[in-house]
């Protein structure tokens, strides 16, 4: 069994997206090759409305999925092609936008907003794939209980339960990670996968270098098979993405993730002509 170590550590920088929304941006264009296939990760986690209830009105994507998952609070959504709904506390939206798709994300009045966004970017071959929606209810989302820990099953297999959602174009793992106090968990890892998480709440330590890893930040594993976690003194919560890499170039322009600067530029032209839904979307 081969551990894994620290690669790199990431904090977040404070920024504004949408119409105004405050919120940590941990990963984005500087993290793109270590972290593939995982493009983007926002973080929200506000006890004041007015950080983010201007929302993120409708804005268009293509080539890539992302991937809503709120620890607490509200948030409305709708897509121009018929998809609408919530998302509450523990619950997960997962959108393929694929060949095209334009969605709004409108956070309500919480007495907490704690949350977090991903975007994963699709293969060359799916870039262009059917737009689909898929969405996850609290009580959808497998738990799993081990000596110490609580798994929320958010997406992909773990020890061969399989998720709230199936993801369909790259086989990630999304898993929520409760750890109590002092105690060591264990992830039996994808060798071959870009493995790392990101502290929602508490501390943890990783190997016996780092020292502990305080909430807020992500952490990127090095190769190898087995990930060790021991949780600080107020335990530690983390949600754990792992995923195998693509390889394959990245251009990317606002929200637009494609494989070259002319599928960008033809996917901005087809916006200013009204051209770029291209196919009807599916939900389930």
């Amino acid at each position: 069994m081969s551990a894994r170590g620290i690669k790199k550590i990431v904090t977040g920088h404070p920024t504004q997206d949408g119409a105004g929304v405050k919120l940590v941006r941990v990963l984005g264009n500087g993290t793109v090759d270590d972290f593939d296939p995982f493009l983007m990760l926002d973080a929200f986690d506000s006890t004041d409305p007015d950080d983010y209830i201007r929302g993120f009105p409708w804005h268009p994507h293509r080539g890539i999925e992302t991937i809503t998952y709120l620890v607490e609070g509200r948030i409305d959504h709708g897509d121009s092609l018929g998809n609408s709904g919530t998302i509450r506390s523990g619950e997960c939206q997962w959108m393929t936008a694929g060949s095209g798709i334009i969605h709004q994300e409108m956070p309500q009045p919480a007495e907490r907003m704690l949350g977090l966004q991903f975007w994963l970017n699709l293969p060359r071959a799916q870039k262009m794939t059917l737009p689909k929606y898929h969405g996850a209810t609290r009580e959808q989302v497998p738990v799993a209980h081990e000596r110490g820990a609580v798994i929320r099953l958010i997406a992909g297999d773990y020890h061969g339960q399989k998720g709230a959602l199936t993801p369909e174009h790259i086989k990630a793992v999304f898993i929520d990670v409760s750890v109590e106090p002092e105690t060591e968990w264990f992830f039996q890892a994808d060798a071959e996968a870009t493995i790392y998480l990101y502290i929602l709440e508490g501390q943890a330590e990783f190997d016996d270098t780092s020292g502990q890893v305080s909430q807020k930040h992500a952490v990127l594993f090095t190769p190898g098979d087995e990930i060790r976690v021991k949780a600080g003194p107020e335990g530690v919560r983390f949600v754990l993405c792992q995923a195998r890499p693509l390889h394959e170039p990245v251009a990317w322009g606002g929200p637009i993730v494609m494989n070259t600067r002319e599928e960008l530029n033809q996917a901005f032209e087809e916006l200013d002509n009204n051209t770029f839904i291209k196919h009807g979307a599916a939900s389930s």
